[in-house]
Formats: structure tokens, C-alpha cells, sequence
């Protein structure tokens, strides 16, 4: 049995997961929450989870009953994410493991999402859609890789919904994509939206620049019509139409480039990881679509959806069982690290 510490830092969340031959022992983490209208910078960021780690390290080990030297391994995320928070797991991880006498493993953040959605779902080989804050790809398993169908050309969905919220003042408590799902629940009036999916990837910078136009007509770069006058020719739309609207069009764009994978690799299996795979109505949408296929659905819930340091600790374990070791020397984080990377030796399928 492998016994994995994983440590979670690549955004604002912090985490400490303990696993032990699939079994959860223990999952602690902790949000940086910014007010509302303003993001979460590098340096603030990295400075929260400097002053949190150590403490949920702790927690992590008395929640799970474990001493250090009950430990096979210790994980960390190696990438890809925001270059100051990835530091500080990677300097607590290399130092936990000169102090324990334990291996280092440096896990990517988005095989640890998949691998953490196969092991609680129980999917067996499904097209991944990966929606977060910083990715949003639609993926399958091929000969020892997790090949990349399709994904954003420009920003993910997850910064898209954040940087919405954002501009319509929502709270960051307890992230922004979750207050926007509880308003969408009361929106009446759709909005037009650009819908843009191009082969099989998408694009959400534009249609975040034309909502963000109908929420504040001061931004509106035509300025043949001063904002004042085109307001009046138009009609009003409130903050719960705008999202029910923004998420109606996003989600719909996903579900078409995952069902096109799903055609392509016949499968009939999806299963939806990342922070962005809480929101229920994109469960909904994608449900609806795999039941017209005949096809299943997998998805988890917050605990494993948003970034944990209990997937970090499963891919690592998974990773440690198959024999893959890391030289010290390599043990350094990077903000681009890609899916399709990663030789996944830990699958004979």
C-alpha cells in the first residue's frame, strides 16, 4: 500500500491531502478571498499560503492519524498555475522531504484532477472535461497520454464567469463561479450571446468583452451612440439574466465539442473535473446530452472539484506505484506544464 502527502498551491486555494491506497484519509484546505471587484495577485496570493501551509500540514496529518514516517511519498503540484503560490508548495515539499528521509514527486495539476475524478466516480475510461479558473480542455486516453480533443484558444471558462463577476461586483465568498450559479437560478430574460466554437476548441474572451458592454454601456468601444442614448433603444437586463444567460451559452459550447470527442473516441462515458464541474447546471446540460447518447455521466462535488491537495497525493501515489521517481535537481515548478506531457505509466489500458 502506498501512503501519499500531496500539497496543493497552483491558485488560491491551498491544500493538504493524505491517501492511502485509495483511501481518503485526509483533505484540508484553504481559500484566499479577495473583495469583491478585484482578482487574487501572485504576491498576496503566495504570501496567504505561506502563512496557512504549515498549519493545514497539521491538521492533515492529525486528521488522517498518521506520523511522518508512515508516509511512502511526498507530492507536490508542480504545474501548471501562477509561478509565487506554486513556489511555496514546492519549497514546503522539498523541505518536508529532507527533513522525513521521503521521495519527492512533482505531480500535474490536471492529470491530479482526472485521476481524483476516476478514483471517486469509479469511471473507467471517459472523455475528461476539464473546467477551471486557468484550463478548460476537453480530453481522452490514448497509449499512455491524455490527448487534448479541444480547448480554449484564448481565456478559460472559469476566468471567464470570474472576471464577469467581477465587473458586476459579485462576492469572491466563496468564489465568484458559485454566486454566479445562484443568481443564473432567477434569470428570466436570455441575452444574445456570441456563441463561439471553432472545430473543436472555443473562445470566450468575446463574448466576456459583449456582455461586459451590455453590463456597463460606458465600456462599449462603438462610440457611434453615446452610452446614455443606447441604453434607451435598448432593453435592460438584470444581473440574474445576464448570468443565466452567460452560462446557458458557455455550457452549451462545452457540451458540443464534448460530444463531438464522445463521437469521435465512441465512448459513452464523460466525466467532468476542475472547479467549474460543481456548477449543477453544467452537470444538467451535459447529463441531458450523454442520456440522449445512451451514454453516463461522472461528476464530483466541491470536495473534489475545486483544487485539493488529496488529488496531488492520489496522482503521486499513483505515479510512486508505478515506479516513477524525480532527482532532486528537478524538483522545480513551472507555469506551463500541458496535459498531453505527462507519460502516464500508471495505466495499462
Amino acid at each position: 500500500m502506498v501512503c501519499a502527502l500531496g500539497i496543493e498551491g497552483s491558485a488560491n486555494k491551498i491544500g493538504i491531502g493524505i491517501i492511502r491506497d485509495g483511501e481518503v484519509l485526509a483533505n484540508v484546505r484553504k481559500t484566499y478571498v479577495t473583495p469583491p471587484g478585484e482578482g487574487f495577485l501572485p504576491k498576496e496570493t503566495a504570501q496567504h499560503h505561506r502563512e496557512a501551509i504549515l498549519q493545514l500540514i497539521k491538521n492533515a496529518l492529525k486528521e488522517a492519524n498518521l506520523q511522518p514516517s508512515e508516509l511512502d511519498v511526498v507530492c507536490y503540484t508542480k504545474g501548471p498555475g501562477m509561478a509565487q503560490p506554486l513556489l511555496i508548495g514546492a519549497i514546503v515539499a522539498r523541505t518536508l522531504s529532507l527533513l522525513w528521509k521521503k521521495p519527492l514527486l512533482g505531480v500535474n495539476h490536471c492529470i491530479g484532477h482526472i485521476e481524483m475524478g476516476r478514483l471517486i466516480t469509479g469511471a473507467h475510461n471517459p472523455i475528461v472535461l476539464y473546467v477551471s479558473g486557468g484550463n478548460t480542455q476537453v480530453i481522452a486516453y490514448s497509449n499512455k497520454r491524455y490527448r487534448i480533443f479541444g480547448e480554449t484558444i484564448d481565456i478559460a471558462v472559469g476566468n471567464c464567469l470570474d472576471r464577469f463577476a467581477r465587473i458586476i461586483k459579485l462576492s469572491n465568498d466563496p468564489s465568484p463561479g458559485y454566486n454566479i450559479e445562484q443568481l443564473a437560478k432567477n434569470g428570466k430574460n436570455f441575452v444574445k450571446l456570441p456563441y463561439v466554437v471553432k472545430g473543436m476548441d472555443v473562445s470566450f474572451s468575446g463574448i466576456l468583452s459583449h456582455i461586459e458592454e451590455i453590463a456597463d454601456p460606458s465600456k462599449r468601444r462603438n462610440k457611434r451612440k453615446k452610452p446614455e442614448e443606447a441604453v434607451k433603444d435598448e432593453p435592460e437586463y438584470t444581473k440574474e439574466d445576464l448570468c443565466y444567460s452567460l452560462q446557458e451559452t458557455i455550457f452549451a459550447m462545452l457540451v458540443e465539442i464534448t460530444e463531438r470527442a464522445m463521437a469521435h473516441c465512441e465512448s459513452n462515458e464523460v466525466l467532468i473535473v476542475g472547479g467549474v464541474g460543481c456548477n449543477e447546471r453544467l452537470q444538467e446540460m451535459m447529463r441531458i446530452m450523454c442520456e440522449e447518447r445512451g451514454g453516463n455521466l461522472f461528476a464530483t462535488d466541491e470536495r473534489y472539484c475545486i483544487d485539493n491537495g488529496l488529488m496531488i497525493a492520489h496522482a503521486g501515489a499513483e505515479m510512486f506505484r508505478a515506479g516513477t521517481q524525480m532527482p532532486f535537481e528537478e524538483s522545480f515548478v513551472t507555469q506551463r506544464f500541458r496535459t498531453d506531457e505527462v507519460l502516464v505509466t500508471w495505466r495499462d489500458d
